[in-house]
This record gives C-alpha cells, sequence and structure tokens, in this order.
C-alpha cells in the first residue's frame, strides 16, 4: 500500500501543481505498473478521493503543520494518508504503518514527521473538522471563486449543489433497445446479482458499481455506460430514420452511439482530436454501428465540410465541465475564473460556424455538461438576438428548469438548448 500512497501523491502533484489532466495521468501510470485489479482500484481511490477534497484536506494538515513542509512528496503523502483517515474504512493503524513506511523509503528523515502528524489528526480530528467547516473553500472544497459563481447564480441552491458535486457518481447504463427493453435487461441484470433502478426510459442506475466485464452482452453491444442527464442529448434532438446528423465534438461517442441506436441516420461524427476520435471509433465498433468520422474542428467547418446540409446538428460544445466535477474532480482545481469567459467565447464561435449548416426546418441542440449560466443560458441568448431565424424550443424534462439539469443522485449537471431554424 506504500508504493500506493507513494505514487498518488505524484499524481496529484501533477494535476495540482502541473496543470495535467487525471485520467490522462492515471492512464500513463497504470501502463507501467499496478497490474491487479485490486491495485488499480486502491490508486484510483486514492487519487479521486484527495482531488475531491483537497482544499479541505490541505487546511487540515497546515493546521496541524508548525511550518509549512517543502518537500512535495512529503506534503502530498500526508494529504492522501489524511483523506484515508477520514473518508475511507481502511484500519487507521494500518494507514498510518503504512505511510510512515512510505516515508522512510523515500525519505528516511521523514519518517517521524509523518508518524506525529497522523497521530496528531486522530487526536485532534473533531476539533479539526470544525474548524474547516468554518471556512467555505475547506467546507465544500471548492476554490474560492468556484464558491462564489455557484452562491451568485443560485442562492439558496448552492449548498446542496455544491455537495452533490462532491459524492461518488452513479454507474448509469443506456440500454440499447434494438436488443432489449430496459425493464426486460434489468431482469438479466437481475440474474446476476447486480440490482438496478429505472431512472429515466433507457436508463437503469446500479445499486452498486461493478466492472463492465460483468455487464452481460456488454460486448454484444446491448449496453452502454452513460451518465442519466447526458442520456437526454439524442432524445432532445429527435432524429428520424433517414436523417442527415452532424454530431460535433463528438468524442468519446456515447451521444453518437446513443443517436444510431434511436434512428437509422446518415451520421457525420467531427472532433479536432484524433486520438479522442479512436474512442469513438472503439464505441462504434462495440456496438456494430456505423458513422462517417472526421477528424476536424467545429469551429472550421470550410476544412471538412462537404456542403450537404443537416437536418439535425448536435452541438455538444467544450465546456468548464462544472457539471461533472464528482466524476472528475481535477477539475475543481484545474480551472480558473478567466476559463468562463474563454469557454463562452469558443461556444458561441461554435454555434456561429455550424448554424449555416443546417437546413431549414431543422433543428441544432447544443449541450454543454455544465451549471455556469455564463456558458449556457447567456451564449443562447447573445445567439438568438443576432439570429432572427433561430427559434428556441422548449423542452421537458423532469428537474430542468431554463434548460439546466443540476447535478442529484440520479444524474450530473447538464445544458440544453433546442434550437430551431425557420423555414
Amino acid at each position: 500500500m506504500q508504493l500506493i500512497q507513494l505514487e498518488a501523491g505524484k499524481i496529484i502533484n501533477k494535476v495540482v501543481h502541473g496543470g495535467r489532466n487525471l485520467t490522462q495521468v492515471m492512464i500513463e501510470t497504470l501502463r507501467k505498473q499496478f497490474d491487479t485489479a485490486q491495485e488499480r482500484g486502491a490508486l484510483q481511490d486514492l487519487c479521486y478521493g484527495t482531488l475531491r477534497y483537497y482544499s479541505r484536506l490541505t487546511f487540515i494538515l497546515d493546521s496541524l503543520l508548525e511550518r509549512p513542509v517543502q518537500d512535495a512528496a512529503l506534503r502530498n503523502l500526508l494529504l492522501v494518508a489524511i483523506y484515508q483517515l477520514q473518508y475511507t474504512k481502511a484500519g487507521a493503524h494500518v494507514v498510518v504503518d503504512q505511510a510512515v513506511k512510505a516515508a522512510k523509503s523515500s525519505n528516511p528523515a521523514a519518517s517521524g514527521l509523518v508518524n506525529a502528524v497522523l497521530r496528531n489528526f486522530l487526536r485532534r480530528q473533531p476539533a479539526l473538522l470544525a474548524a474547516a467547516d468554518q471556512r467555505e473553500e475547506s467546507r465544500y472544497a471548492y476554490q474560492e471563486w468556484w464558491i462564489e459563481a455557484v452562491k451568485t447564480q443560485y442562492g439558496n441552491n448552492a449548498h446542496e449543489i455544491l455537495e452533490a458535486g462532491n459524492r461518488h457518481p452513479p454507474m448509469t447504463l443506456r440500454v440499447n433497445t434494438r436488443h432489449a427493453s430496459v425493464t426486460e435487461y434489468r431482469e438479466i441484470l437481475a440474474a446476476q446479482d447486480i440490482a438496478s433502478q429505472i431512472v429515466e426510459p433507457c436508463a437503469l442506475k446500479l445499486e452498486r458499481p461493478v466492472p463492465v466485464e460483468r455487464l452481460p452482452k456488454f460486448n454484444e453491444g446491448w449496453v452502454s455506460v452513460q451518465d442519466a442527464g447526458a442520456q437526454y442529448a439524442a432524445k432532445l434532438l429527435d432524429v428520424k430514420n433517414g436523417m442527415h446528423v452532424l454530431d460535433a465534438c463528438a468524442a468519446p461517442g456515447g451521444k453518437t452511439t446513443h443517436l444510431l441506436e434511436l434512428a437509422e441516420i446518415d451520421l457525420v461524427a467531427v472532433d479536432k482530436e484524433e486520438q479522442r476520435l479512436q474512442r469513438v471509433r472503439e464505441n462504434l465498433q462495440r456496438l456494430h454501428l456505423k458513422a462517417r468520422i472526421v477528424c476536424g474542428d467545429a469551429e472550421k467547418p470550410e476544412e471538412w465540410w462537404d456542403g450537404k446540409l443537416f437536418q439535425r446538428i448536435l452541438a455538444d460544445v467544450p465546456c468548464s465541465a462544472s457539471g461533472v466535477v464528482r466524476r472528475h474532480p481535477d477539475i475543481k482545481w484545474l480551472r480558473r475564473p478567466d476559463d468562463i469567459e474563454n469557454f463562452a467565447v469558443q461556444q458561441k464561435k461554435i454555434l456561429e460556424s455550424l448554424w449555416p449548416l443546417l437546413e431549414r426546418d431543422g433543428k441544432l441542440l447544443y449541450a454543454t455538461c455544465t451549471i455556469f449560466a455564463r456558458e449556457n443560458q447567456q451564449v443562447i441568448a447573445a445567439f438568438l438576438s443576432q439570429h432572427d431565424d433561430a427559434v428556441r424550443i422548449g423542452l421537458s424534462v423532469p428537474g430542468m428548469s431554463d434548460g439546466q439539469l443540476l447535478p442529484n443522485e440520479d444524474h450530473d449537471g447538464f445544458f440544453y438548448a433546442l434550437l430551431h431554424k425557420q423555414a
């Protein structure tokens, strides 16, 4: 375990201080070491958990230190160990012992400090947690500007939204109804002792996450893993057989394949990163579906568009991803205040670029996984004010307000705006 603790600390340092994407760093690390599923799962839990509560853990650690720890590896090891002591079921004695051994293996002189700090935490735990709750940044475990932005926009609902972003996300399945109904697949799961509940017409939320290898007929394309909120995109776009459809910013392909499951369509999937398009190809292959894959920039369709107008366009635009932080806790520490405005500018450019590709009487669905209005309602309002041929269609989705779905126990946070191009 001490090796996993040390490696988790290195990964956290690369994310918080190096600005790296957690998923990518995890992939790089797992390619080199940790062969067993148990080790991989343990490493993932330590990295995701420590990042989820990073500012809270940092406050606690600083309260325990008489002077700052300059050694980044040692500091992150302490953060990981405090996370384990506070948020996991691991035995306190085991956590402390392993952390001391980990410190001794890399910096023998620091083992005494590690032992003292962690045992002091255990003695002062209630008081330290109470003190952490007095500061919003350590209470909620977000950057201060993020907390203020949520409070300004959502008022009394801010607490619930911030707390939702720190909960463990559910594992939700999208049933391919070409093979089985949701009820039928739920019965198949039950026969394998996998409990689930129906949360949307095609969505099953598992009572407990399981490896995809345990999902019946996963490799045969009967089911995919996709958040219930993300599953609305394909349904809201209202595709029909025979339509020419564009999925812009398509990677990793969850919405792409869902569209193809719903209707026999001619679909073009575009993304600017060739590496991410490989994920789209893999998903299409597993689900036995076909689409035209194009590596191109949604802002520059003149470089890849063949001139044939689309009847439907899904614009799943880049965003701050503030609605999915419980799945990607690194986002809370990687984002900066200026990013929100920069994303809004990019989103508006993509909308402007894609709108001419839509035929008259066609529909474009603008989609994000953020909760910030600057990237959502304000982008749409600005676009509508400059396009007389664009009309926003009202959407009827449970829990949705002005296109916004907030994160809850059943789904992440998403925004949708369906635009109709007048004939």
